[in-house]
């Protein structure tokens, strides 16, 4: 087997080239190698972008490829070792099933009339002829609504607190290098104190902790059958052996959602604004099919072509995450022509 053709300078410079500025690492291996290249992390990374190549992988054949736990450690140290994004087989089939409920049918409803109306909170305080900080503001709307559809609260003060604390927790997370290190080297998480990054990050770790296992055990000593918050669907869900999420579990799949769910949102809207206004005719139609509808219903809303074209445009030029999970081979597969082992 001969993989495919990439840098050949050494493996640490690699990672830190990765860590540092991914994008431009990644792109300047494209325009190097082409849509198929190997990096050396810390292993023999293929990474693909051609379409084709993409869709065997995305849609193909699930016995070709695999999702595996172990190599999305990554994220352990935020999400834990019981998220969705951090178990494989059939711990991942049962994780699964039991967050399934919460995104049907009539809930998803709810959920757009939640979006809009915590939307229509945070615009009624722009003013005419100010600036507004579109990130800022699409930060708020997307973690006040996931506060709202993960907890059912977002206005109190213990749901301020979490929101407080996640946000400052997630802005530290990406803005530093050496955090990102730090993640891909266990060697050098170290809790050297409260100032270092490390320590800071282990003490608002604690605090998120906290206040979620706090949410969980009132909820347990007063249950409510009636509440459709995600937690409560979460709590009352029951896999095949009739066994519900213990603590632990309920924490990682709230974290992963809690982290997860928000930044990628309000970046994704972030952008959708920025090209909207550098394209002063994209918004003109955009406003004009809006207009055009009779009722603000949810599922009118979805079925709007251009709106979706919006989207898909945004997502296409500025993708929220640039890679997919890792897979890994399980059956011998050509890709691009490369013939690829087990492994």
């Amino acid at each position: 087997m001969k993989l495919p053709n990439g840098s050949q300078t050494p493996a640490i410079v690699q990672m830190l080239q990765w860590v540092a500025t991914p994008m431009w690492f990644m792109e300047d291996c494209a325009k190097r190698y082409g849509d198929i290249f190997t990096v050396q992390l810390n292993m023999p990374l293929v990474i693909v972008s051609n379409p084709q190549a993409l869709q065997q992988i995305l849609t193909g054949d699930a016995k070709e490829f695999s999702a595996p736990s172990n190599l999305n450690t990554v994220f352990e140290p935020l999400l834990g070792t019981n998220s969705v994004i951090t178990v494989s087989g059939e711990t991942h089939k049962r994780q699964r099933h039991l967050l399934t409920p919460p995104f049907h049918g009539e809930r998803m409803h709810n959920y757009a009339q939640t979006i809009s109306n915590i939307t229509q909170e945070v615009i009624q305080s722009w003013q005419v002829g100010e600036p507004v900080c579109i990130r800022s503001a699409m930060q708020t709307i997307t973690l006040r609504v996931i506060m709202q559809a993960v907890f059912g609260l977002y206005d109190s003060n213990h749901a301020q607190e979490l929101e407080k604390v996640i946000s400052v927790m997630m802005d530290a997370g990406g803005s530093s290098p050496l955090r990102a290190l730090m993640l891909y080297y266990p060697a050098l998480q170290r809790d050297l104190g409260k100032l270092t990054p490390w320590g800071t990050f282990l003490r608002r770790r604690e605090m998120v902790n906290k206040l979620i296992y706090a949410e969980i055990a009132e909820r347990r000593e007063n249950p409510d059958p009636s509440r459709t918050d995600i937690l409560s669907l979460l709590m009352a869900a029951r896999d095949e052996n009739g066994e519900a999420m213990t603590d632990v579990e309920l924490r990682d799949e709230l974290m992963t959602l809690l982290s997860a769910g928000h930044e990628t949102t309000a970046t994704a809207l972030t952008w959708a604004f920025y090209w909207i206004h550098k394209t002063p005719s994209v918004g003109y139609k955009l406003i004009a099919e809006l207009d055009s509808l009779d009722s603000r219903d949810f599922d009118a809303i979805n079925k709007l072509p251009y709106l979706g074209a919006v989207c898909n445009e945004t997502l296409r030029i500025y993708p929220v995450g640039m890679l997919t999970f890792p897979r890994e081979v399980r059956e011998p597969v050509n890709l691009c022509g490369y013939d690829l082992e087990v492994g």
